[in-house]
């Protein structure tokens, strides 16, 4: 049963309540925090995580993380509220909200996280998070493909990113993000700082869906719109522009970062907002004018001006009430009606009104009207851009054109489902719980009143927000009227042209549907294109390694042994001829002798029984070396497993063919198995030489010996080891051990039974 489609009348479950007060709680502690941040005072907070490898479980609460995290929160308190009605009903309804809150907490410790490892750790957890979200409809296979993607995609950026966090704290001196970014911040101009800023910046595009990463985030409209409508405003998809505004200080100001920066997000804004026009699933609609936002704000974080930086704090905070918005009243008009397609709904205000107002005010804060929040935005879009000193005019064409189409897909989203003439939908239409309706209410009356008197953000969130991104002190006043002057005119520009592709908006995205349709690969098939390819390698490794030959599995162990060994040896000029050798005691004669002459036994006999005896027979003359030069207890081990292994290799022989026939590997065969062991041997012993030509560490050996007496009450240094520091090594030994023998057991008793039942006979 889809989210979709349970009934409205179903009561939200008591979980979806007690869900919401996690989020409700981390805002009103996060709320404790502003006035301190405010004051320019970060907090700090750190508990030891693996102290031993520098890793802290530490919090930095400074303006950016206290915005990021004020949304978060805030936004999250209404989306499980939504929730709670949306899927109230649902069979599954407890494991969703596991999963979101799981979700929200990981997105939290993502932008509150101050070591980078933590940062990392939270930052796969949200890809691991979203995967159970996206994919929540799980007898979906549309809902688990697109999952998939997201999870692979975002992840396997987030590995990219380790990386370049390990180079950059390694560079720095530090994990600690409060410490890099306190101390002389500046990169640029290291060997390592192209390195660093690619492998962060492909973790970054790939979480916020940048450009060619970007085919992910539209397919995640399969989850259900609660996830889509927090995913997409508040929490994912902003993990990589954190990143970026967090790390402007350390990796920004290079041409680099500033043209790579500029170009994929005003790539990716332009591309977007046109993709936006084609669609008719209102959803699918909204998640490419996310994309738009995304590379707006990646654009502008690509310059270091703080008008430009300004702009981009504070799109972040009006695309977040915006869009949570607008997503919410799309799930409304999905649960409501039955259908959020554009031309399967209309008329709907007289039915909901409260859903209407909502999705007015959001709407008109999209488009940058008057006297909304969203205008502010965009006129400070525009002044940032007229101020990027690299390309001022490819910055502000990007955004006077991806802003002019946004204001066309937010006439769209707003009149066609609500206004004209009334069409005939799946369920009769009616206003939504008030649960669901709370939260698009009071968002966009936030979007209003805050476009009104920006003063009550401008001071407490963007001001410090801002600081937090340039490093150093900025004052930033928002204000709704600038008077007449270039981006007044631009935006005048960008309304004009909005409303002309609304009025020609069925035409329009004709001709967008058909233009997409032309290019011979998207990044959706390009995906696809990929996951075969692994898939193809993946079958041809598999017949290639994984015959069923037991001997070509032991030829490929061997080869791969002595390239890895020898190619070491050689590149690291690790060959050597090694101390002198010893000619050793006379008494040790025979015993070698006796090794060599089981080995040639093994090499030469046809007999399989006569193979074991003389493999048991080097084993038992390797067993008596041991007992030569002091190592009774180890003599011991090695004669007990001989002698196991030859009895039950011998049970198992005996019922096998010898070695004529099909398995035989011929005189061929036999050459290459010479020479393989042969190449064998060299390289070990060239290992083994190349050991003993460096001094012994007798660090550890020095430790056991001092502390097996007064420590371990023992004088057999060895016993020691085993029984007392290697405790648990050695019981994983014993267990082993004892499952084989258990093994060997059942096989006995499973033989004796079948001779019992055919009379006696063996089978």
């Amino acid at each position: 049963m889809s989210a979709g489609a349970v009934h409205h009348a179903a009561r939200p479950p008591l979980v979806g309540w007690l869900a919401t007060l996690v989020p409700l709680g981390c805002f009103l502690w996060l709320m404790t925090h502003a006035g301190v941040v405010a004051d320019g005072q970060p907090v700090r907070l750190a508990w030891d995580w693996v102290p031993s490898l520098g890793v802290t479980l530490s919090l930095y609460i400074d303006g950016l993380s206290l915005l990021f995290g004020l949304l978060i929160a805030g936004i999250g308190v209404f989306v499980f509220l939504y929730a709670g009605s949306y899927l109230a009903g649902h069979p599954r309804v407890e494991r969703f909200f596991l999963y979101l809150t799981g979700f929200q907490l990981s997105m939290l410790g993502l932008v509150l996280g101050d070591n980078l490892i933590t940062l990392f750790v939270f930052w796969e957890l949200t890809s691991l998070t979203s995967f159970l979200l996206i994919g929540f409809d799980s007898d979906n296979p549309t809902s688990r493909r697109n999952a998939l993607q997201a999870l692979l995609v975002t992840a396997c950026g987030g590995l990219a990113m380790l990386a370049g966090f390990i180079l950059l704290a390694q560079t720095m001196g530090s994990y600690e993000l409060s410490e890099i970014l306190a101390g002389d911040v500046g990169l640029v101009g290291h060997a390592l700082y192209l390195p660093i800023a690619i492998l962060i910046l492909i973790g970054a595009f790939t979480k916020s869906a940048q450009f060619p990463f970007h085919f992910w985030l539209p397919n995640a409209m399969s989850a259900p719109t609660p996830v889509s409508a927090y995913l997409h405003s508040a929490t994912m998809v902003k993990g990589g522009i954190y990143l970026m505004a967090r790390l402007q200080p350390v990796l920004g100001g290079s041409d680099f970062w500033t043209w790579t920066l500029t170009l994929v997000g005003a790539g990716t804004a332009v591309m977007a907002s046109l993709l936006a026009l084609r669609e008719t699933d209102l959803k699918r609609m909204l998640a490419y004018t996310t994309l738009m936002a995304l590379g707006t704000l990646t654009m502008f974080l690509g310059n270091e001006t703080t008008v430009a930086i300004a702009a981009a704090v504070t799109f972040i905070l009006v695309h977040s009430l915006y869009k949570a918005t607008l997503f919410l009243v799309i799930g409304i008009i999905d649960h409501e009606s039955g259908t959020r397609q554009l031309g399967a709904v209309g008329g709907l205000a007289r039915a909901m009104p409260i859903t209407t107002a909502a999705a007015g005010a959001a709407a008109f804060s999209m488009a940058g009207f008057p006297p909304f929040l969203g205008f502010i935005g965009k006129e400070l879009k525009y002044e940032g851009a007229l101020a990027v000193a690299s390309e001022p005019l490819l910055v502000a064409m990007a955004a006077v054109g991806a802003n002019a189409l946004m204001v066309c897909v937010a006439l769209v989203v707003f009149l066609r489902p609500f206004f004209g003439p009334r069409v005939a939908t799946p369920k009769a239409p009616h206003e939504a719980p008030w649960t669901m309706w709370i939260g698009p209410a009071v968002l966009a009356v936030f979007g209003l009143t805050f476009g009104i008197d920006p003063d009550l953000v401008s001071a407490a969130l963007v001001t410090p927000a801002v600081q937090a991104v340039t490093g150093g002190p900025a004052t930033i006043s928002l204000y709704l009227w600038h008077g007449i002057n270039l981006p007044l005119l631009m935006s005048v520009v960008t309304v004009a042209l909005g409303a002309l592709a609304y009025w020609q908006f069925g035409r329009l995205s004709s001709v967008i549907a058909k233009g997409f349709a032309a290019i011979p690969v998207s990044g959706d098939s390009a995906y696809d294109a990929v996951m075969a390819g692994l898939v193809r390698v993946a079958r041809w490794q598999t017949d290639l390694l994984q015959s069923g030959v037991l001997r070509r599995y032991m030829i490929t162990v061997v080869v791969v042994l002595i390239a890895a060994v020898a190619g070491t040896l050689w590149l690291r000029d690790g060959w050597s001829a090694g101390p002198p050798l010893e000619v050793g005691e006379f008494y040790t004669w025979p015993v070698i002798g006796l090794i060599i002459a089981g080995t040639a036994v093994t090499v030469v006999t046809h007999s399989r029984l006569a193979a074991i005896c003389a493999l048991g027979t080097v084993g038992t003359a390797v067993a008596l070396i041991f007992m030569m030069y002091g190592a009774p207890d180890v003599a011991m081990t090695q004669l007990l497993v001989e002698i196991l292994v030859v009895v039950i290799v011998t049970l198992v022989m005996l019922r096998l063919p010898g070695f004529h026939g099909i398995a035989h590997p011929g005189r061929a065969g036999r050459i290459r198995d010479i020479v393989l062991a042969v190449l064998a041997g060299v390289v070990v012993t060239g290992l083994m030489l190349a050991v003993l030509a460096e001094p012994l560490d007798r660090r550890i050996t020095d430790y056991y010996e001092i502390t097996s007496v007064p420590e371990a009450f023992g004088r057999n240094i060895v016993n020691v080891v085993l029984v007392d520091f290697r405790a648990l090594d050695t019981f994983g030994e014993i267990a082993v051990v004892g499952i084989a023998g258990f093994a060997c057991y059942a096989l006995i008793r499973a033989r004796r039974r079948a001779t019992s039942a055919n009379g006696g006979r063996r089978t």
